[in-house]
This record gives C-alpha cells, structure tokens and sequence, in this order.
C-alpha cells in the first residue's frame, strides 16, 4: 500500500522545480523518475536527509523511497552519514559535479557498453566461422565491434585524465579540432 503523508515539507518554488525537471530528466534515461527526485532532493539540501524526511518531502511512498535509496546508494551518488542523536539512516548526495559524472558514466559502462563489448566480441568471433553469413553482414559486424572497442578505449582514458584536466578538455569543445590533423571529409 503507499503510504504518503500529510506532513510534507514544502519546497522552495526553483528546488520544487529543480527536483521535478531532474525526475523528469531520469525518466528520459531510464532512470525511475522517484530515484532521480530522491538524487535531486539529496543534491540540493544542505544536510543529510534520513528516509521518512525524504518520503515526506516528495511525498512517496517509504517502500519506494527504501528501494530508491538502494539504487543510489549502488550507483555511489549518495552515501549514508551519522547523525548525532539519531540512529536512523541519513543520506547526502555526491554534490563534487565530476565525481558524479564519472560515477554516472561508470555505472551506465558497467550496464551497457561492457555487455556490448561482450556481446559483439561473440558475434565477430561467430561471424568469422560462418560461411553462411554475407561480406556485408561480417563487415558491419566488425565495424560495429571496432566501433564500441573505440569507445571503450576512449572511456578508459579520459577516466585516467586528472578531473582539473578533464573540465579543461571539455571547455575547449571543437576548439581542439585545430590540434588535430584534418582528415578526409574535411
């Protein structure tokens, strides 16, 4: 059964609009909406939050908020704190904005590009012993394997590039197109 209390906290109106965009934002990246509003909530207040604050707040319910929390807490986007007086679990969010992109990027790697790794790794090695299967089918195989391998590769190195650095390389955007030799459709 939910259970949703009477005795919400009331938001301020950016926070309300903050953590109802961000729930929104999750749900177009396969991410339950609830998670997402529970991650936005945690983000912006300036102290832990122990669950039924946080059910209360949002207005879900505590099995909901429960499961939510969980999620998080595997993604690494949120972490429980002690509270002096209280023995419940509080939570605070990930508020350093690389370390959450990069906890983010990891866990999404971990979920969808290993397993293609993986996945395509079969399909090249299968598609070489096939005699039945077309030059172009093979092809576009191995090109989609070399593709994702790529990506992977370019992953692994930007994780290995000092956050400082990083925000850097960001910022320069296609300004460091000029670094680079032109290529062929240039």
């Amino acid at each position: 059964m939910t259970e949703i209390t009477d005795s919400a906290v009331q938001l301020p109106i950016a926070v309300q609009q903050f953590v109802l965009h961000w729930g929104e934002m999750g749900g177009q990246w396969g991410v339950n909406r609830s998670v997402a509003q529970i991650h936005a909530l945690l983000y912006l207040s300036d102290r832990p939050l122990n669950a039924e604050e946080i059910s209360d707040t949002l207005r879900i319910a505590r099995s909901n908020t429960s499961n939510s929390l969980k999620e998080l807490l595997g993604w690494k986007l949120i972490r429980r704190v002690p509270v002096m007086g209280d023995r419940r679990d509080h939570y605070e969010a990930e508020v350093d904005l690389m370390q959450m992109l990069t906890r983010i990027a990891q866990g999404r790697k971990e979920r969808e590009i290993d397993p293609a790794v993986a996945a395509l790794r079969v399909c090249t090695e299968e598609a070489k012993r096939d005699a039945a299967i077309s030059d172009t089918a093979r092809s576009r195989i191995v090109a989609m394997q070399d593709f994702v391998v790529t990506i992977d590769d370019w992953y692994q190195q930007m994780m290995s590039v000092p956050p400082g650095r990083l925000m850097t390389l960001i910022r320069l955007g296609k300004k460091i197109l000029a670094f680079l030799p032109k290529g062929k459709s240039e």
